[in-house]
């Protein structure tokens, strides 16, 4: 417990302190040697005031104190010097990673202790943020390049984006990570503040983004790190109306295409549900993953929310916990209590083996279910890179299904289909703001070789007056070809004068969407894709299965993994047991009467007299709605 030393305003806080061990990495000048040890330092915490219940407080007394609150009057935020560096971050409630660049370790007079402080600020602050999302992004480490930087760093965002996200795969070999986000005191062309991928997180090639270290408070350089990985989950710039949640005085919302002093803290409406859509189309993968404690402290603490090595459960400090299974002084589960977290915990008892404890999100994922003896659910697995998905049209990539169609929609909304092939190639052979294939190194655009035209700027056919987006405007253009007219609309997103411009041109095609057979886009060019992994593994699965994300089959309802050869229930070594051997499936034919039934009629025949759970009722709706001749449906009936 703190209280403010103002007597005018005197207030109570409950504290929870945060993870208060990470890793430092030294990098000495033109060389390949890492040098790394532990730091501990116990003084960063969240939490609330006390009698306020929509309050929150980020606090650090490492120099001195140093807090932000919101909804609570009469306190403010003291301030900080400013640094750059480099985050990575991993995945809710993951360890995260934070490398800092050369011009910050010199900028502090090559004061280490100075430099990372800051850092942590700034980490204590987006990890406040995410949690109002269920996400946490605690920071684990801080690598210093004390002689010079490992990417290219100047002045033009994009190749600065894209030479930071090319280091980044050569960091992935040293330190696991979800993914980057650079912090820099260089500054940027224009008004851009920030730059990061959408939907690029957990990608490989994308999984980040950087970010100017501008303001004198950390809460500053904080809020454009969290709108900057918001990108990376989807998040798109907030629309006039999105932001509910605070007024402009007391900061806005985290999305918003332009901020400033007092910086945004909570995020909208809409980018919630953005974050929903992202995920149920099976973005995100890497998120849905327990974390190994041992890399996100170095040593326990009892009352941090995380449950660490010697600890049974961990539900934050006594003043704060609600949970009924765990007991918050020392962090043991209560008597008869077999578990306390998880998804496959209900009523502090182990829920059934074979319990669905994660569909399927979108057409590239699988359903995982309780083992029985874990609270928690099995690792996220998914479709290995290179199945097909879309009846052919496509592949999936990092758990998603990514398409020219799926793109249209996305900028124009409902009836958008893409344009002809000569809409892609005339208009991406221009090499300019409205047709290309991306920019160079230098910021100047770069034209579209024919067999790399679907990987430019998307062409489409919509209806719509204009593409979604309030700075977004449509490029129209008509090609004859064969005697006919084509028509081609394109977007162009322009950066108003207090917009950040801090998206690369969401015009262009997504990374791995299918370009060709056997091709995907990558780095703007149609390239030949490697199905190696796949079709070893497929040869595995004797045809009755499919490859997940860790190379094992899938097996489909009625095969036993490992290899689908046998008779079994289905699923894989991944993914938990598919049901309890004491349940049974229960078959029944339909006609294509069933085609018309409505969600009311399949719930009073089905759901209320057979007793299916909610996730079997959604997978029966589906069949409703896809199919319109005889099928037999099989769903597992609970004793």
């Amino acid at each position: 417990l703190i209280k403010s030393n103002k007597p005018e305003s005197q207030k109570i806080l409950s504290l929870e302190q945060t993870a208060p061990s990470y890793l430092v990495f030294l990098c000495p000048a033109f060389s390949d040697l890492f040098l790394f040890f532990h730091l501990q330092d116990h003084c960063f915490y969240h939490g609330r005031v006390r009698g306020h219940a929509d309050s929150w407080v980020a606090l650090s007394t490492c120099l001195g104190m140093r807090y932000v609150m919101s909804c609570v009057t009469g306190f403010s935020s003291d301030t900080i010097r400013s640094f750059n560096s480099v985050t990575c971050l991993r995945k809710a409630k993951m360890p995260q990673l934070s490398v800092i660049r050369m011009y910050t370790f010199r900028k502090q007079n090559k004061d280490l202790y100075k430099t990372k402080m800051r850092i942590m600020e700034i980490a204590n602050y987006v990890d406040k943020f995410y949690r109002d999302l269920n996400i946490r992004v605690p920071l684990i480490g801080l690598e210093v390049w004390t002689e010079h930087d490992q990417c290219i760093i100047n002045e033009e965002p994009n190749s600065t984006l894209w030479s930071f996200l090319q280091w980044r795969q050569k960091l992935k070999s040293r330190k696991k990570h979800d993914n980057a986000q650079l912090l820099t005191g260089v500054i940027f062309k224009g008004t851009t503040i920030g730059m990061a991928t959408l939907e690029g997180m957990c990608s490989h090639e994308n999984s980040g983004g950087i970010n100017v270290d501008h303001s004198e408070l950390p809460i500053g350089a904080a809020a454009t790190m969290a709108h900057e990985i918001g990108h990376n989950i989807g998040m798109s710039h907030d629309q006039e109306g999105c932001c509910v949640e605070a007024t402009a005085e007391q900061g806005g919302c985290v999305m918003a295409a332009a901020t400033g002093h007092p910086f945004p803290k909570v995020f909208s409406r809409c980018s919630k549900k953005d974050l929903d859509n992202y995920f149920q189309k099976g973005g995100g993968m890497c998120l849905f993953n327990m974390p190994n404690m041992k890399d996100l402290v170095g040593g326990k603490k009892c009352g941090n929310g995380f449950v660490e090595e010697g600890e049974e459960c961990d539900c934050g400090e006594p003043e704060e916990c609600t949970n009924n299974c765990c007991h918050p002084s020392n962090c043991p589960l209560k008597v008869d209590a077999q578990c306390a977290h998880g998804v496959c915990c209900e009523d502090c008892k182990l829920k059934q083996a074979g319990t669905m404890c994660r569909g399927a999100a979108g057409a590239c994922d699988l359903p995982e279910y309780c083992t029985g003896g874990s609270p928690y659910c099995p690792s996220n697995v998914y479709l290995l890179d290179g199945s097909s998905c879309q009846h052919g049209r496509a592949y999936c990539y990092n758990g998603m299904c990514l398409t020219h169609e799926q793109q249209c929609l996305q900028l124009w909304g409902y009836g958008a289909q893409p344009a002809h092939d000569v809409c892609f190639q005339d208009v991406n052979a221009a090499g300019n703001a409205f047709g290309n294939c991306g920019k160079d190194s230098h910021g100047n655009y770069v034209k579209c070789a024919k067999s790399d035209a679907k990987c430019g700027k998307i062409q489409c056919h919509s209806a719509a007056k204009k593409p979604k987006g309030s700075n977004a405007v449509s490029i129209d253009t008509t090609i004859r070809t064969d005697g006919i007219e084509v028509k081609c609309r394109g977007t162009y997103v322009y950066s108003t004068q207090d917009g950040q411009g801090d998206l690369p041109d969401p015009g262009l095609v997504m990374t791995g969407t299918k370009c060709g057979e056997g091709k995907v886009c990558k780095d703007r060019q149609c390239q030949n894709a490697s199905f190696t992994e796949l079709q070893t593994c497929i040869a595995r699965c004797h045809g009755h299965g499919v490859c997940n994300s860790n190379g094992n089959c899938h097996c489909n309802r009625g095969w036993a993994p490992p290899f689908c050869e046998k008779p079994g229930l289905g699923g894989s070594v991944d993914s938990g047991p598919v049901q309890n051997d004491s349940e049974f499936t229960f078959s029944f034919l339909c006609t294509s009467a069933w085609a018309s039934c409505t969600k009311t009629c399949v719930e009073d025949l089905c759901c209320k007299k057979q007793n299916f759970t909610e996730s079997e009722l959604e997978l029966l709706l589906s069949e409703v709605e896809r199919r319109d001749k005889y099928f037999i449906w099989n769903f597992v009936l609970r004793n």
